[in-house]
């Protein structure tokens, strides 16, 4: 070989690992979309990025969950998929590569990457079957194929390349127009299939979206006391009393969000001690008697001082009422069962202590959240909720199935990963205005927020400039204990920088503590502050 051949082949070689991995990243993304349409027609959960990201959630520490939550809030599920596809991707680049040398090989390495996916799509807890495992499996002999045929036209020039005078002309062109046009071909396929796995997905969630809207709640035979025109503060910044629906927090670990009939759905009531079991559908519900009331809800990953705090108007059938047809009783009254375990229909399992469920306060299951059906983000068609627990131990939304149990006996799917079993809400407080780091004018200067001590109510509101007395707030209107209270503190604000604290102090004389804990085991703890330079 001259020397001059030698150079033409090792400029050659650059262009052509270029199109080997870019035959691998088209292959890879042929075989996302094709699974993405099978996904369509049989289970959007069953996709196999869907699928991964849920593995990856159900084995990812506490620590890490609460630092994604902290640190992406709402997206922290967009940006997982996003990672997934991003390292799928770099895996489809190196298959593309190795493919070039072991053609079998990189074929191989696709099938395998689509064999993780079915494993990893019938372990899910909501798996409906064996067809969950076609996704992963058709996408992934989708993609193997692309890339061997890729991958084969490149050898192919590669080869008839070797035999010419002129063995590798200008950069690339033994590959040119045929390998080309297979491979744009190929990713406007690709392209085409996912957008129409999409539209699938979205037709898929039409017969729930029309049972949906065809709801109409019906008057509540216990309406929501009227609330006091005091609980509202007039104060700019301030959160409303009532959070509006679409600004309402959202943690859970659905990276799609479940579309259910509500004609179609059942729920089951069971378990220790339930002498009557008892199976119910939406009509049923609609029919019994309901209650409507303002209440707060919490997450546990919630930060002092954080956002995952709303308050809402909800509808629905008191649970007791319904624990109670089935002959449950309380463990102070004698009953089996100290746990109550709620399932989702994505599989989700949450436990929450039976005594507080049946001691009067309005645990429920809702149907509707500010006078409307419940959104599908926020559990439709019912969800349920228990005031004064954080929601990882109460708020199971979708639910289809209730067990009675023990905790010595179960444990549910936070417990299971180093979270509390037990997890009343804590006494806290937050400085909504001003914001941190702002900039007020030297004078008085409003600071004013939000407290909250479900089941308990708030007594009391202390303020602190710097290191100076604690001085009390005023207090708006307590509408229940269940829902947060409004405070406001006007402050001589004098110039310079200044640190500003605020505790709460519950019903029963606890004082919110300064001590500051993560939110693992079982919430956060301590004393919101927020600096700011007054001007």
């Amino acid at each position: 070989m001259t020397e001059e051949k030698k150079k033409l082949r090792s400029l050659a070689s650059g262009p052509l690992l270029a199109l080997s991995a870019l035959s691998g990243l088209l292959s890879g993304l042929a075989a996302l979309a094709v699974a993405e349409l099978v996904a369509g027609v049989i289970c959007p959960q069953a996709g196999p990025v869907v699928a991964a990201g849920g593995a990856a959630i159900d084995r990812t520490p506490a620590a890490v969950k609460d630092w994604a939550i902290r640190s992406f809030g709402t997206n922290d599920k967009l940006v997982l998929q996003i990672g997934i596809v991003a390292v799928l991707a770099v895996f489809a680049l190196a298959l593309g590569v190795l493919a070039l040398h072991h053609r079998r090989l990189g074929a191989a390495g696709v099938l395998f990457f689509g064999a993780v996916g079915t494993v990893t799509a019938l372990n899910r807890p909501d798996t409906t079957g064996l067809t969950d495992a076609l996704p992963s499996l058709m996408g992934a002999v989708a993609g193997a194929g692309l890339l061997y045929v890729l991958i084969g036209r490149l050898s192919s020039s590669t080869q008839a390349s070797h035999d010419d005078a002129d063995p590798i002309g200008p950069a690339g062109q033994g590959w040119d127009r045929r390998g080309f046009v297979i491979a744009a071909t190929a990713a406007a396929a690709s392209a085409g299939a996912g957008a129409l796995g999409r539209s699938l997905n979205n037709s898929s969630g039409k017969a729930a979206a029309s049972s949906r809207n065809n709801v109409v709640l019906p008057f509540p035979d216990s309406p929501a006391p009227a609330t006091p025109k005091a609980t509202q503060l007039r104060v700019a910044g301030i959160s409303p009393f009532i959070t509006p629906t679409k600004d309402f927090y959202r943690v859970d670990t659905a990276l799609v969000v479940p579309k259910v009939d509500a004609t179609a759905w059942r729920l089951r009531i069971h378990g220790t001690g339930v002498r009557r079991p008892l199976t119910l559908s939406f009509e049923d519900l609609l029919t019994r008697e309901l209650i409507e009331r303002h209440i707060t809800l919490t997450c546990v990953s919630n930060e002092v001082g954080g956002p995952y705090v709303g308050n809402a108007r909800w509808i629905g059938v008191r649970l007791a009422d319904l624990l109670m047809e089935c002959g449950v009783a309380p463990p102070s009254q004698g009953g089996r069962a100290d746990q109550l375990v709620a399932r989702s229909v994505d599989g989700m399992t949450i436990g929450s202590p039976v005594e507080d469920v049946m001691d009067g306060r309005d645990a429920m299951l809702a149907l509707g959240m500010n006078g409307e059906p419940l959104p599908f983000q926020h559990g439709f068609p019912v969800r349920m909720l228990v005031p004064g627990l954080y929601g990882y131990v109460s708020a199971c939304k979708w639910i289809k199935d209730i067990e009675l149990t023990t905790f010595d006996a179960y444990d549910a799917y936070w417990v299971r990963r180093d979270w509390a079993r037990r997890a009343p809400v804590k006494t806290q407080s937050r400085i909504d205005t001003p914001k941190p780091f702002a900039h007020p004018k030297a004078g008085t200067v409003m600071v004013a927020g939000v407290a909250w001590a479900q089941s308990r109510g708030i007594d009391r509101v202390d303020v602190r400039v710097d290191d100076g007395p604690w001085q009390e707030a005023t207090l708006a209107a307590e509408d229940t204990r269940d829902t947060w209270r409004q405070w406001s503190f006007p402050w001589r604000a004098a110039k310079g920088g200044h640190t500003l604290t605020v505790r709460a102090t519950d019903r029963t004389g606890q004082v919110q503590t300064a001590q500051r804990t993560r939110t693992v085991p079982d919430g956060a703890s301590g004393r919101h502050s927020v600096v700011v330079t007054v001007e």
